[in-house]
């Protein structure tokens, strides 16, 4: 019998939260086997088998576990045999195969012949449970983190935000007139990310006061433009980092945050994705977003808000247009940032994406 233990998950990674068992107690399993999902504080990691037997749970879904603790135990053989009492009949039953994994709840309903069942595990406990009026359930770690790193902002640093808007006409029909031979040179989208993360590029070069942090009594000042985007996913939100966004084309910007977006649907993406940036990008405008107040990442000193692109009335040139118009927010924090250098960086960034040919030839 061997025993199943929460492997190391990573530095500052002490544990986790069982958000799924991929098969039941008592199922037979292989070597290579997810068995479980285990939810930490930043991202999700699976648990597979390292032998063949049967599994035999001992740490329910939901249940909070450290790392090396153990929630299960494999033995190794045949698959033991079923808890359930031996229904009647009039021959001897055949030997049964190993069952599928299944859900890890299931409806009772009338079985068409009568046969063992192996011992079904416990509902989830982080599923949320009906009280009269209201329903609680337990905060996996991500949202846990999620919610004390923002407090944590609020509290430890001085955060101020200022304001802009941006036409976007021109990054518009820049795209448009592109995207055809976009996608047949690069096969993805020219899409608008890659135009924000390209200006906060610009801007942090115009204005290095941006690119610091604080640590302890000691202002850091960063030489590198690893760009974090900021990711609703059904777990929470996450901040993938993008890599060195100063050397990069649009095309490879794209294809990062495709690929990332691959590995946040399918639950892979890791702790080193999410370290290191200096500088977080976070677009509400994908949810309908008009306007907010971003909440700085630490130890970063500053976040850009993209909201939605709204058709509004402006003056060019003296005559009233209607043109497609976004709102821009920078939080910042006042600490290490002044206001002029905030408003001199916000400006910088509306007038990269009201000239976005600027960024593709470099001027």
């Amino acid at each position: 019998m061997a025993d199943i233990k929460i492997p190391a998950l990573g530095e500052s990674v002490a544990g986790g939260q069982i958000s799924k068992w991929h098969f039941k107690d008592g199922d037979a399993v292989k070597v290579g086997d997810v068995l479980l999902t285990l939810e930490t504080d930043k991202v999700a990691a699976e648990v597979t088998a390292e032998f063949s037997g049967t599994l035999a749970i001992a740490r329910k879904e939901g249940d909070d576990v450290e790392v090396g603790g153990i929630v299960g135990t494999i033995t190794e053989g045949a698959a033991a045999p079923a808890a359930a009492a031996p229904a009647p009949a009039a021959s001897p039953a055949p030997v049964a195969e190993a069952p599928k994994a299944a859900a890890p709840v299931e409806a009772a309903k009338p079985a068409p012949a009568p046969k063992a069942a192996p011992t079904p595990t416990a509902a989830p406990a982080a599923d949320a449970k009906p009280e009269g009026r209201t329903t609680r359930k337990k905060m996996t770690p991500l949202r846990r983190k999620i919610a004390d790193q923002l407090v944590s902002a609020q509290q430890n640093a001085a955060i101020l935000t200022t304001f802009n808007e941006c036409d976007m006409t021109n990054v518009m029909a820049l795209r448009s007139k592109l995207q055809d031979s976009f996608v047949k040179t690069h096969g993805v989208k020219l899409g608008f990310m890659s135009f924000f993360v390209k200006a906060v590029v610009e801007a942090l070069k115009a204005v290095p006061q941006i690119n610091v942090r604080v640590e302890g009594d000691e202002i850091v000042q960063q030489h590198f433009y690893d760009i974090g985007v900021a990711v609703g996913t059904e777990k929470g939100l996450i901040v993938p980092v993008l890599r060195d966004t100063d050397q990069k084309t649009f095309a490879e910007i794209e294809k990062d945050i495709l690929a990332y977006a691959a590995k946040a649907k399918e639950g892979k993406i890791s702790l080193p994705d999410l370290t290191g940036g200096v500088f977080t990008i976070s677009n509400g405008g994908v949810y309908g977003s008009l306007l907010s107040t971003p909440i700085i990442n630490p130890p970063q000193s500053a976040i850009l808000g993209m909201h939605t692109i709204q058709q509004r009335p402006v003056a060019v040139d003296g005559k009233v247009e209607i043109r497609p118009m976004m709102y821009l927010a920078l939080s910042y924090d006042h600490r290490v940032v002044d206001g002029k250098e905030a408003v001199t960086f916000l400006i910088r960034i509306k007038d990269c994406l009201e000239n976005p040919a600027r960024m593709l030839v470099g001027a």
